[in-house]
């Protein structure tokens, strides 16, 4: 059946509903909820679904080593926040090494997800004390950066994590709008969906990484765009 092209979404439509999103949000989320592997965080107000046992031992081993080698100081996209904000070592994993390919794909692969909507996937190292205070992972429309982020794929619709350790102490993802955190679990892969049912911006996706109190914690994080991804480095 043909199907009329979606236009690229305008410089302003980005924090208003969408039915492209919507339906994005809703195929992801039937394909996650049929899994008998998945279970979902019963919430009112975020979707989120956890997969334990993700990734082996091995296989985390093999992430938090490709962390460590090109972890840098963590980076923000707005230039507002003071430089605590976000205290985190991360990196852009190289998505050409076969273990980051592999990993990225069994991701898109379980969400039903087409790969080219996938960013990049990034590593993060949180030692004790670092963290990352709370935010969204879809992007405002008044900040300066939108606009690039809208060529470069729109609104991010889903994003995908995995422990890669488990934490002595501390380093939970906290959603305080929505009420609940998740401890760190090695392996563990969780997915939310960013927007409401129509296809705006959830705000009650509001997250923090909370502070490290012993041990260290490593994640890696793959986001997904509502058209396919294109960077521009």
């Amino acid at each position: 059946m043909f199907r009329k092209p979606v236009p690229p979404p305008t410089a302003d439509d980005a924090d208003k509903p969408s039915p492209l999103r919507a339906r994005i949000s809703k195929q992801v989320a039937a394909k996650l909820a049929r899994n008998p592997m998945v279970s979902r965080v019963e919430n009112p107000k975020i979707e989120l679904f956890a997969r334990r046992a993700f990734l082996d031992a091995e296989e985390c081993a093999g992430m938090r080593a490709l962390i460590d080698a090109g972890a840098e100081p963590s980076k923000l996209f707005s230039g507002t926040q003071n430089p605590d904000y976000r205290t985190s070592h991360s990196c852009n994993m190289d998505p050409d090494e076969p273990l980051v390919r592999a990993v990225s794909g069994r991701i898109a692969a379980l969400m039903g997800m087409d790969a080219s909507y996938g960013e990049a996937i990034q590593g993060q190292r949180y030692s004790r004390g670092q963290e990352y205070k709370p935010h969204w992972d879809y992007f405002p429309v008044n900040d300066t950066y939108w606009p690039y982020m809208r060529e470069q794929g729109g609104q991010r619709c889903w994003t995908a994590m995995i422990y890669l350790s488990d934490v002595e102490a501390g380093g939970e993802t906290h959603f305080p709008y929505a009420g609940f955190m998740v401890p760190p679990v090695e392996g563990m892969l969780i997915v939310w969906n960013n927007l409401l049912r129509d296809g705006a911006p959830n705000p009650d996706t509001l997250h923090a990484a909370l502070p490290v109190k012993a041990g260290t914690k490593f994640v890696v994080t793959k986001w997904f765009r509502e058209r396919p991804w294109s960077s521009q480095d």
